[in-house]
């Protein structure tokens, strides 16, 4: 599946959570991530052990937790961590995962990507959800320019 279809498609989905959203938000990537979702109409649920809120919002210890759970999740921690939340998805039929990754190797984990694809979840091992519509804006999309070229980007999935 290309790309842009498999982020039209987890983008469709309006129940998401996001991992490793933090309780000092600044520029984290998760955080950005969780903010443009919310305001852009999704019910969004932040993800974090260590904190009882974020952003404003109750905060889950894990995915788990989230009452009626969730239809796609994007990860957001360190890449070490990211195969334990795959398995986690893959346990709760979560069926839509986005690894981000912007600069350098961001959550992408191979071991993870491979877990969850064996276990039939679309996995998007790279990018940023807002680098497409309906959450992009214009310097999200310049990156995925060049990110795309770059390999942080894949072009399919």
């Amino acid at each position: 599946m290309k790309i842009k279809e498999a982020a039209s498609e987890f983008l469709a989905i309006k129940r998401v959570a996001v991992t490793g959203v933090s309780r000092h938000p600044k520029s984290h990537g998760s955080n950005v991530v969780y903010r443009r979702l919310r305001e852009r109409g999704y019910e969004v649920f932040a993800v974090n052990p260590n904190a009882d809120e974020v952003e404003g919002d109750r905060c889950h210890p894990d995915l788990g937790s989230i009452p009626g759970g969730v239809d796609a999740v994007v990860i957001g921690t360190r890449p070490e961590t990211a195969e334990a939340t795959m398995r986690e998805c893959a346990d709760l039929g979560i069926k839509r995962v986005w690894m981000h990754r912007s600069f350098g190797g961001g959550s992408v984990s191979g071991a993870a990507a491979e877990y969850g694809r064996e276990r039939g979840v679309t996995v998007i091992d790279g990018g940023c959800p807002l680098m497409f519509e309906p959450t992009a804006d214009l310097g999200h999309k310049a990156m995925r320019f060049v990110f795309t070229l770059k390999g942080n980007v894949p072009r399919s999935v």
